[in-house]
């Protein structure tokens, strides 16, 4: 479950990244963003 949620988070940030230098659609992108923070850290929570 930890890797699934890795690889969903780096996702998010390439998504975030892409949308923010190529796009800059507005407040999507922030939402992709807060969903890769929250996946890391119930990666890191959960590993503990």
């Amino acid at each position: 479950m930890r890797s699934i949620l890795y690889v969903f988070a780096v996702i998010l940030i390439i998504g975030w990244l892409i949308g923010v230098f190529a796009y800059s659609v507005g407040g999507i992108i922030h939402i992709l963003l807060i969903l890769a923070i929250i996946s890391l850290l119930l990666g890191i929570i959960r590993r503990t």
